[in-house]
């Protein structure tokens, strides 16, 4: 498990503005209240959580009855298709409006989540980089490498969600309080289209790693 990936992973995801903190320093705004923005940024969080911690789930499931390679192989593939089609098809899910709840905005932070590739990027950080060697065939003992690695990717994932949420609130305050959305029209970098490379460029390097 490489920890300082999955920080740094949660950091850019946290400053990314199409990551979340954009729509609640907009919703913010809209009410003219702070409030506006913190009660947003909880279930833009749990939502980017859950769709992390589902794939990281479906992989931790599919390496049990798919070899090793064969995994790699498709998390890879998998990679590298979304980083072409966001470079080739550069879009957002778009929510119904600004009058949304905490189910509401959780949902549209998974959607975005999903859409960007987030859970998929983490994956080469959190699979075994061997396959189970014969001395774990022992049906006890595979059970208590598999309750391991579970603890390992929840812990990943809860880390990889608290550097998300404490990059993300200290974007939204520092643009919300100090610096205001006009920035974003002066300082502009697409962020998305670097995701996107790194996205093809992780997927090469599970390839031949």
């Amino acid at each position: 498990m490489n920890w300082h990936a999955m920080v740094f992973l949660g950091a850019y995801h946290g400053i990314n503005p199409g990551m979340g903190w954009l729509f609640a320093v907009a919703l913010g705004m809209q009410q003219r209240s702070a409030r506006g923005v913190w009660r947003a940024l909880p279930p833009i969080a749990l939502g980017h959580a859950a769709a992390v911690g589902l794939v990281v789930a479906a992989v931790a499931v599919a390496q049990i009855v798919v070899p090793l390679p064969a995994l790699k192989g498709l998390v890879a593939s998998t990679l590298m298709t979304l980083g072409l089609y966001r470079l080739w098809r550069h879009r957002h899910p778009r929510s119904g409006g600004m009058q949304v709840n905490f189910r509401d905005l959780t949902l549209w932070s998974f959607l975005m989540a999903s859409a960007h590739g987030a859970g998929f990027m983490v994956l080469p950080f959190v699979m075994p980089t061997t396959a189970p060697t014969a001395a774990a065939a022992n049906h006890n003992h595979a059970h208590h490498l598999g309750a391991a690695a579970a603890n390992v990717a929840v812990a990943a994932v809860a880390l990889h969600t608290a550097a998300y949420l404490t990059v993300m609130v200290l974007a939204a305050w520092i643009v919300y309080r100090k610096l205001g959305l006009s920035i974003l029209r002066k300082a502009w970098f697409n962020m998305d289209w670097l995701w996107a490379g790194a996205l093809v460029l992780t997927g090469m390097a599970v390839l031949v790693k």
